[in-house]
């Protein structure tokens, strides 16, 4: 995958409760979405991974309506989103991260019912993989995936930040376990 070049990323830092959470976009939607309470630097390295050479701006008007978003997603208002994406990577990737999309919210599914949506019933391991590889936190659900036993299982954000998404959820309503 070719790291995209000389286009503006556009940051600002969002701030619920106890998260302080990175955001990154380019002029075509959100790219980045960091992990709660890590540093800049986590943001700064994936932009230079994937955006080699762009220049990093912060700008917390520009990148409003996807804190905004967030947050209605944070305080149960919002159960979906409808702001545009600017993710990039492998085609294997993107049919994981859209299958991911299609998980309704207060639902789960597991490793394996991603790798039998994207018909790819052998690639568990790499659908795991390919979810770790989520650039965007909360808005592409990647939370919403468990292990085949119902288990709590890896997140970039820490089992705490997975457990409390769910949690938030599934005061909504009663999740399904699909």
């Amino acid at each position: 995958m070719n790291a995209k070049t000389d286009q503006t990323i556009y940051w600002t830092l969002l701030v619920h409760e106890n998260w302080r959470i990175y955001l990154a976009a380019t002029s075509k939607g959100l790219c980045f979405v960091g992990t709660p309470n890590q540093p800049l630097e986590e943001m700064r390295e994936w932009v230079e991974k994937h955006f080699s050479g762009s220049p990093l701006v912060q700008d917390d008007e520009k990148v409003q309506p996807y804190a905004a978003e967030l947050i209605e997603y944070f305080q149960g208002i919002r159960k979906s989103f409808s702001i545009p994406f600017d993710v990039s990577g492998t085609p294997f990737q993107l049919a994981v991260w859209n299958a991911l999309r299609e998980i309704p919210y207060g639902q789960t599914s597991t490793y394996s019912d991603i790798a039998l949506r994207i018909q790819k019933p052998a690639a568990v391991r790499a659908v795991g993989t390919a979810i770790g590889a989520n650039p965007v936190l909360f808005t592409v659900p990647c939370h919403r995936v468990i292990g085949k036993n119902g288990s709590l299982t890896g997140y970039r954000g820490g089992l705490d930040v997975k457990t409390k998404l769910l949690q938030l959820e599934k005061s909504e309503g009663s999740p399904t376990y699909a």
